[in-house]
């Protein structure tokens, strides 16, 4: 058997005991647990124990351990039970240590997946320009289950989903002026699609986009700076009706109708 001889408290941790034992030659000392084992355990001075409680003592205090390392990692913010997982992987941690963590912080509610995804969509929605299929890949990657994920996801409604993709579509005109309306328009489709917006939220913002932020007056100013820059690039091979057609074949490429390209041409390139 194994005889507590002294308990004393740690000089940099109060709350984390040195427990010295005597196992017949002498006191030497032995392990250290934390304080809210001492009084579970009631360990004291005199106490006898044998090896298999003492290696059981050693395994739920680095269980304690692995807890409090990780309430630490989850005050920066919220984590998935997959991350969390991981983490204590790193911190070599045993696989039955970390299911004891694991179960404690969900008892504990500091681990919870669907308030984790619902925090999750809200902190996308206010800080980002995503759409909810993007939103949707990231908590899978975090290891959220798919009923969670899409119970988070109502929080991002068709209203939001709409002005969000209204709002970083306008942006995109903003900065593409020298597009086509059919090129454009094109481009915003793909464009939203990558940002994670399904269709039916995509058809409704160009539909809005094509009513209040275009004109006639865009794709002519934009035909003439692409025409210009098409004649540029063609007038040192060609002339005349070879140079037209290039340029005529190039403008069509970009979107513009035949109808503008014929007026541009007219105006811009001389018959031979």
């Amino acid at each position: 058997m194994i005889k507590i001889t002294k308990i004393t408290t740690q000089k940099k941790n109060k709350q984390r005991y040195n427990i010295y034992i005597d196992e017949g030659n002498g006191e030497q000392y032995g392990f250290s647990v934390s304080e809210d084992l001492l009084i579970k355990h009631m360990l004291r001075k005199g106490m006898e124990l044998d090896q298999a409680t003492v290696q059981a003592l050693q395994k739920e205090d680095d269980v304690n351990k692995y807890y409090s390392a990780t309430i630490n990692f989850l005050s920066y913010r919220m984590r998935s039970e997959k991350e969390i997982r991981s983490y204590l992987v790193k911190k070599e941690a045993e696989p039955p240590q970390i299911d004891q963590v694991v179960e404690k912080l969900k008892t504990e509610g500091y681990l919870d997946d669907l308030e984790f995804a619902r925090a999750y969509v809200k902190t996308r929605i206010n800080t980002s320009s995503k759409g909810p299929q993007i939103i949707k890949k990231e908590l899978f990657d975090k290891g959220v289950n798919k009923q969670n994920i899409e119970e988070a996801l109502h929080l991002y409604n068709h209203s939001l989903q709409f002005d969000k993709a209204l709002k970083v579509a306008e942006k995109k005109v903003s900065s593409n002026g020298q597009k086509s309306q059919k090129q454009l328009l094109l481009s915003l489709q793909n464009f939203l699609m990558q940002k994670g917006f399904n269709g039916e939220v995509i058809q409704s913002v160009l539909e809005e986009i094509k009513e209040h932020h275009m004109s006639n007056d865009m794709d002519i100013q934009a035909i003439q700076r692409q025409g210009d820059k098409l004649v540029m690039k063609y007038e040192r091979k060609f002339s005349g009706f070879q140079l037209k057609q290039k340029v005529k074949e190039g403008l069509y490429r970009k979107g513009f109708s035949m109808e503008l390209i014929d007026q541009y041409l007219q105006n811009s390139i001389e018959d031979e």
